[in-house]
């Protein structure tokens, strides 16, 4: 499955808001990974962007075969690990609130941009225009959903991971702040 893809512009996409109302009206808190369900329902009380899928990202090991897991990786050596990753996908409106919530979004790899990547994922895009997708993951495995990594790095990418989430309440925080105001 492709995971990454270079952001696009902005494009017209006049079925927006019926398209915001259909999936957040399906949208399922108790289906998402408990650690970000906060995350994602505060994004979705932002009237110019809804999520459209997520993943807090888990990791499989010689002693944690759950695939749903939310355990931390060991500090000591479990040898390679299964990761699967951490992402959250949007869709946002065309709209001055719209294109500063995704310039604070392209902000979120600075964290570490060998692990973090924004993107416009071509089979999001198809689905919903102005769709653009957060991700944690090694660069070189960016365009897949799993990896086998090493111990070491998937300590790393978890720190990464951590932060990630942490600079995502920071960005719908701001974002809010700015809707309340407005």
């Amino acid at each position: 499955m492709e995971t990454f893809a270079h952001p696009r512009k902005f494009v017209r996409n006049p079925g927006y808001r019926d398209d915001r109302a259909q999936v957040t009206a399906a949208l399922d808190l108790n289906a998402i990974d408990a650690p970000i369900r906060g995350i994602i329902s505060a994004f979705n009380v932002l009237p110019y962007c809804y999520t459209l899928q997520c993943c807090y990202g888990h990791f499989l090991h010689a002693t944690q075969c759950d695939p749903h897991n939310m355990e931390p990786v060991p500090a000591c050596d479990v040898g390679p690990v299964e990761y699967r990753i951490a992402y959250l996908a949007f869709c946002i409106e065309d709209s001055t609130p719209g294109l500063r919530l995704r310039t604070l979004l392209e902000g979120v790899p600075a964290i570490d941009n060998k692990y973090v990547q924004f993107g416009s994922p071509g089979w999001f895009w198809e689905q919903r225009l102005n769709s653009y997708a957060l991700q944690v993951k090694p660069e070189r495995f960016r365009d897949r959903d799993v990896a086998t990594i090493e111990h070491r790095e998937a300590l790393r990418v978890q720190d990464v991971r951590d932060l990630f989430f942490e600079r995502l309440k920071e960005v719908v925080e701001t974002s809010s702040g700015e809707f309340g105001a407005a």
